[in-house]
């Protein structure tokens, strides 16, 4: 049963322990890897959520046998390209672009008519510089509602061409899907238009790759070659905690309390790892260890910062801007628009609520909560699951109201369980 509203009491502090769950990034990027791959994979600490479920379903349609045990699920690769001859089959993808976007290059190379379909809000999301891309080299994709979005009717086939030229500024997603297909389909020569965003997810999704044996030539980030080796399953996968989602508690110890945060390797291949090293130039005390971060607070300050490598990341900046001692500033954060909200303007709205000062602009933010009301806001989230936890930080300040707190189900179910958990109020 959906829950209308969530009301969390003013937080004192936070303490203890929290054990991140496995990365959305890593888990669906690895679903799709190790179902390619030759041979069974065991993968360890897979997130459950609604994106990771879209994934495992599509596959399962697929034909891939997946199978879930207690902390893992096994998959056993099919060794290539998927070949079933599938015809007429439609995948519902709901809101996860990890699944639409690499699932589109994956089964424009295979055999088989796909449809490809999913939320409102996914129908808004563009796909166009990776399907025009992959038309380029012979693909055949036709958009049945809006050229550039989806959903898509895609009728697989060999690529006639192994050099294709992509877009990079609006995400960097279109890449990702690129580079994953690559060893399966003959190899491909990928070139980088324009300045590529979020280039921390390019670095994950290569270290992923070549971990199942791909081969990877890269020049900086403006091309790839991939070889058209296959892949090779490692035998199991451990999956890094969620980086992104250890922001929130990162920043909650920051503003009052300490905790420690599990999960995090010291060598994590996620970008967003970097989110603690902002929060210790803000003024948190940052401790990395083994496998974890120790974040307590201190005096914070306010930041003016480029946080295009780190988008999502950065949204948990805004909320933050509560406790620091002069203004936050976010810039070249473009692809806040066309994520699972419009998170510019959505920021804009629900921050307003609190009476501070809030500006922005095509790609920045800004935040200068010096002067506030005293109001209990009520926060709508959009449907998107950041926006749910970055506003439960402002319970930091004062008893607040979530609208559509399930909303969390996408990335992070166990959010709130968990934070109130850590929560002394």
């Amino acid at each position: 049963m959906k829950t209308a509203s969530l009301k969390l009491k003013k937080i004192q502090s936070v303490s203890g322990l929290v054990i991140m769950p496995g990365s959305k990034s890593l888990s669906n990027r690895a679903l799709l890897v190790s179902a390619l791959a030759r041979g069974k994979t065991k993968l360890l600490n897979v997130l459950k959520s609604d994106d990771t479920s879209r994934m495992i379903e599509a596959l399962k349609q697929l034909g891939v046998n997946l199978n879930a045990v207690t902390g893992s699920i096994d998959v056993t690769g099919i060794d290539g390209v998927f070949d079933k001859g599938l015809n007429n089959l439609t995948l519902d993808l709901g809101n996860a672009g990890t699944a639409m976007r690499p699932l589109c290059a994956a089964l424009s190379v295979s055999s088989g008519v796909f449809t490809l379909t999913g939320e409102p809000r996914m129908m808004e999301r563009p796909i166009g510089p990776l399907t025009e891309a992959l038309k380029e080299i012979g693909c055949n994709i036709e958009y049945l509602n809006n050229d550039g979005f989806p959903p898509l009717q895609i009728r697989g086939t060999t690529p006639k061409k192994h050099s294709i030229r992509v877009s990079g500024d609006t995400s960097s997603q279109f890449i990702s899907a690129l580079l994953m297909t690559a060893p399966v389909c003959g190899g491909l020569d990928i070139s980088v238009s324009g300045d590529l965003i979020s280039k921390p997810y390019v670095d994950l999704t290569v270290k992923l790759i070549e971990k199942f044996g791909a081969k990877v030539h890269r020049n900086g980030y403006s091309s790839f070659k991939v070889e058209g080796s296959g892949y090779t399953s490692p035998g199991s996968y451990l999956i890094e905690g969620d980086a992104t989602g250890a922001t929130y508690f990162a920043a909650a110890a920051a503003i009052k309390g300490q905790l420690e945060i599990y999960g995090l390797p010291d060598d994590s291949v996620q970008g967003d790892i970097r989110f603690f090293d902002v929060l210790k130039k803000m003024g948190a005390k940052v401790t990395r260890q083994e496998n974890s971060i120790l974040v307590k607070s201190g005096k914070l300050h306010g930041i003016e910062i480029d946080m295009n490598a780190m988008p999502d990341a950065a949204m948990t900046l805004v909320p933050l801007a509560m406790y620091t001692d002069s203004p936050v500033v976010i810039k070249n954060i473009a692809s806040w628009r066309v994520k699972e909200t419009d998170r510019i303007d959505a920021m804009v709205k629900e921050m307003t609520k609190l009476g501070v000062k809030v500006e922005s602009g095509d790609d920045w933010i800004s935040i200068d909560a010096s002067k506030r009301n005293d109001a209990t806001p009520v926060f709508d989230t959009y449907n998107d699951h950041r926006m749910a936890m970055c506003m439960s930080l402002i319970a930091f300040d004062r008893e607040v109201v979530i609208n559509d707190p399930d909303c969390i189900r996408k990335t992070f179910p166990t959010y709130f369980t968990l934070l109130n958990s850590v929560a002394k109020n």
